[in-house]
């Protein structure tokens, strides 16, 4: 019930058993869009969340006066698009009718510079870079696109499909490379004349794309390129050493004053990587690397609004699967959404931000637990911090949901069966009334444990944040919350974690 609006290797470490990945040898840049694309002024209104986060479509850098023509043998589709990106959407920019086997866009204003896909087939689409020249002309054979691409009057695309067809020998050598690798031990000679071998195809790699960019240094190939280049590997070093300058140069890279790349694939593949493969998924580590990306961007306003409202809807309470979400919410809120740096909404919608930030605070998973003092069904005062236990639960839930009635009665058997062992509950009711309440007590055996109900909702407001009945909140002896988000079989879990750290 709602209450409120790959990788080579997988390395663990750091906190909370929380894995780690290697880093592995260049950012994907080829995510492809679906033939349902949004229209270009459909894309202009993103929908809007509970933390009121919108995406617009910035002011683009236009190429010049556009005529691209794509001539594709084989070609069977009457009518083709042309997608575009923004961030982590895509959109229709364009359509024309297919004649004579040619596809060709027309603008005379130019499109936004950019990376987009061109419909050749039902659900096949093939890529193109659209830089400040947008007159260019491009043959192909609809069954093999990349392999057969011949490209007139464009050096920026001659030399991305140079680079996807180089790419697709790299890959391969570079997988079998490493799978070898694998089956040596790390430091053993045959180990390291592999590795030796390694490093030489990535050098090779190197002088490739340097090249490339010889002849049109400041190319948005060679900024889209340039972006998606990973950090090299300390493998001198421990692994947790490694990754820590791997991921401190993960966006050195990047150019946030070209705004171009926002356009691209690029930007929001390393900013999911960044924020979900190399930063541990922990609340605590989330906010320090978070905090740390949108540092870098505070003189650069289109990136800082598009990884600002990423993060929040990333890791949105309710949905996902983090056990405290609401702390990654309140710490972009508190720093990153306020009236100063949200530039892109209206105060009220900073206002109800940060409103709900702070009725969240209290009861983020490391603090100490906000004590309660309400009435019991007897009406008798119950104050949450006079149990002795060592564990204490708090249960928030309402009569009237279908999730609590399945959760009660097994936290009424997980009490029963613990209470001597230095646990406790405090539940406390709420989207209910009186008579209910009590009907629900008596209904699942819960007068086992205190009960309290506040219908004016003052003695609990701001304390514990309740998303989803039924919330489970675990304290320890020292009355920190040491497990939040929980389901009433994963109570046991995190307190034998617990017992094993002493």
């Amino acid at each position: 019930m709602f209450r409120y609006l790959f990788l080579l290797v997988l390395i663990a470490m750091l906190s909370c058993g929380s894995t780690e990945v290697k880093p592995t040898k260049e950012t994907s840049q080829n995510t492809q869009p679906s033939a349902t694309a949004q229209s270009d002024n459909n894309a202009k209104a993103s929908n809007t969340n509970q933390a009121q986060t919108n995406t617009t479509i910035g002011d683009p850098i236009k190429g010049g006066p556009a005529d691209i023509q794509l001539k594709v043998k084989g070609i069977s589709i009457a009518e083709s698009s042309l997608v575009g990106y923004y961030g982590e959407r895509h959109f229709r920019r364009d359509t024309c009718v297919v004649k004579n086997g040619t596809i060709r866009f027309v603008n005379p204003e130019g499109y936004a510079q950019g990376i987009y896909y061109v419909l050749i087939a039902p659900e096949k689409f093939i890529q193109i870079i659209l830089g400040e020249d947008q007159k260019f002309e491009i043959s192909m054979d609809v069954a093999d696109p990349q392999g057969t691409a011949v490209v007139n009057g464009s050096y920026e695309n001659e030399a991305l499909y140079k680079n996807l067809i180089y790419d697709q020998d790299y890959n391969a050598k570079y997988k079998e490379i490493t799978d070898r690798m694998t089956k040596h031990e790390k430091g053993s000679s045959q180990y390291n004349t592999i590795y030796q071998e390694r490093k030489a195809l990535e050098a090779a790699r190197k002088a490739h794309l340097q090249e490339l960019y010889q002849k049109q240094p400041n190319s948005l190939f060679q900024a889209f390129k340039t972006a998606g280049q990973n950090p090299d590997t300390r493998d001198d070093l421990p692994d947790n050493e490694m990754i820590y300058h791997y991921r401190n140069d993960f966006w050195k890279g990047v150019d946030f004053s070209d705004t171009r790349l926002i356009r691209t694939p690029v930007i929001l593949n390393k900013l999911k990587r960044f924020v979900t493969e190399l930063t541990p998924q922990n609340s605590d580590s989330i906010n320090h690397y978070s905090s740390k990306l949108m540092d870098m961007t505070l003189q650069y306003p289109e990136y800082y609004k598009f990884f600002a409202n990423w993060i929040v809807l990333n890791y949105e309470p309710g949905k996902c699967t983090l056990m405290d979400p609401e702390s990654v919410f309140v710490n972009m809120t508190r720093n990153y959404f306020t009236r100063e740096r949200n530039f892109w909404s209206d105060s009220m919608q900073v206002y109800a931000m940060q409103n709900k930030a702070m009725e969240m605070a209290a009861s983020r998973k490391g603090l100490v637990a906000p004590n309660v003092i309400s009435n019991d069904q007897n009406g008798n005062q119950q104050e949450l911090f006079a149990s002795k236990a060592d564990y204490l639960v708090v249960y928030l839930y309402a009569p009237s949901c279908e999730h609590c009635q399945e959760e009660t009665p097994q936290l009424v058997k997980w009490y029963n069966n613990w209470k001597d062992q230095g646990r406790d509950v405090y539940a406390i009711a709420i989207d209910t009334d009186e008579n209910e309440w009590k009907d629900y007590i008596k209904k699942n055996g819960m007068d086992v444990f205190r009960n309290v109900y506040d219908p004016t909702n003052r003695s609990i407001y701001a304390k514990y944040w309740v998303d989803v009945t039924p919330e489970i909140y675990l304290l320890d002896k020292d009355r920190k919350i040491i497990g939040k988000n929980l389901k009433t079989f994963q109570i046991q879990t995190v307190i034998d974690q617990e017992e094993a750290k002493k």
